[in-house]
């Protein structure tokens, strides 16, 4: 973990590189994706620090969740006075299953319904986001990128991403330096898809993955484990695969 003052030092950064953006892009302000837990949280705080929560939008996207992680998220809206949105999923996810599942004529696999979820609040983000010329800032810390716990073209999916570089415990120092509530950084992580905790669905604890990014070292029981989850992630983490062959394309070469 980042030291204390060379982690601030990084959060000023990251606060004038959102605000930096944020002017630079010509949005009127950012939507983001309120879960109730840590990354969200600390993540609306920092938007707050960096362009005011007069223009910071928090959304609850419930989909089959316990009520508990709305009145997390609205605690959380609450805490730092941005606006607050509900939109409730759950109708729209049902349709959509049923509906790919009678064109298959067979169920969707366990994963498939998983992640269906994330990229249904990505959308529903984006949609918010277009129809009032802002901005979907990301929530994804780099512990999940580097093992692949992310959903591409859900969860991973944004215009901007300021904790994609800090590790589950900078984002948690981050969140109590700005005011995050206690409640909020204290329950177990996670992200309210599969009625497990995070380090639960993946078998190996956000500490292992931060003392492999920071020193190539951990627990050898689950070292090959998160060398492997790695690797298999490698695509979530670049651009979409694009076939190249040698051709003239006047806006490469001259703009």
């Amino acid at each position: 973990m980042l030291e204390k003052e060379e982690l601030r030092k990084e959060l000023d950064g990251a606060i004038k590189w959102i605000k930096d953006y944020v002017e630079k892009s010509g949005a009127n302000g950012l939507v983001v994706g309120d879960s109730g837990g840590k990354d969200s949280a600390t993540v609306i705080a920092m938007a707050v620090n960096a362009i005011g929560k007069e223009k910071v939008i928090a959304v609850s996207m419930p989909c089959h969740s316990e009520n508990s992680d709305f009145d997390d998220a609205k605690l959380v809206a609450d805490t730092f006075g941005v606006k607050f949105l509900k939109v409730d999923l759950t109708k729209s996810y049902d349709e959509m299953e049923k509906e790919i599942e009678n064109s298959l004529c067979d169920e969707l696999s366990k994963e498939a319904k998983i992640n269906i979820k994330p990229r249904l609040r990505m959308t529903t983000l984006y949609g918010i986001a277009q129809s009032l010329g802002d901005l979907v800032i990301g929530t994804g810390n780099l512990c999940e990128a580097m093992v692949g716990y992310t959903t591409k073209w859900g969860d991973n999916s944004s215009d901007l991403n300021p904790i994609g570089n800090f590790t589950v415990e900078e984002v948690l120092e981050i969140g109590r330096y700005l005011g995050v509530p206690s409640k909020i950084l204290e329950k177990a992580p996670n992200d309210g898809l599969g009625g497990e905790t995070d380090e639960e669905k993946m078998g190996i604890k956000y500490s292992e993955i931060a003392e492999m990014i920071e020193t190539g070292k951990t627990n050898e029981n689950v070292k090959e484990e998160i060398i492997k989850k790695y690797k298999n992630s490698k695509h979530k983490r670049e651009l979409v695969p694009t076939y190249r062959f040698d051709r003239k394309n006047y806006l490469k070469e001259e703009y």
